[in-house]
């Protein structure tokens, strides 16, 4: 296998990327939620090495989750408590063991989107 997932936040509300926001990635299987990893987006809005590298990729059906209401208090972007977006899950499948996935986040204190980039 060759395949490896890499991931990425850009604030949008800033326009710049987003520093220092927390990421857990899960495996999902069935009704079993097993965490793989948690990293911190450095300067450029990007993990240091793929979340997901390829010496440990499988192919299968994961959850990203952005902590992205810790990132919009630190950044002072929070409106009051409850924020409207605390963690943000993306769910995605992965079928092509040899295939690099993108999965970035575009990130505002009230909305996001998400695409399979490359």
């Amino acid at each position: 296998m060759s395949g490896y997932l890499t991931t990425h936040v850009l604030d949008t509300a800033k326009g710049c990327p987003a520093a220092g926001l927390k990421i857990t990635l899960l495996r999902i299987d069935g009704d079993t939620r097993q965490q793989i990893v948690e990293m911190v987006t450095n300067d450029d809005g990007r993990t240091d090495s793929p979340i997901l590298p390829t010496k440990t990729f499988e192919t299968g059906v994961y959850e990203l989750i952005f902590h992205a209401g810790d990132y919009l208090r630190t950044s002072e972007q929070a409106a009051e408590e409850p924020l409207f977006l605390d963690q943000v899950p993306i769910r995605f499948g992965m079928s092509d063991a040899e295939a690099h996935y993108h999965v970035p986040l575009l990130l505002s204190p009230f909305g996001f989107s998400t695409y399979r980039g490359s």
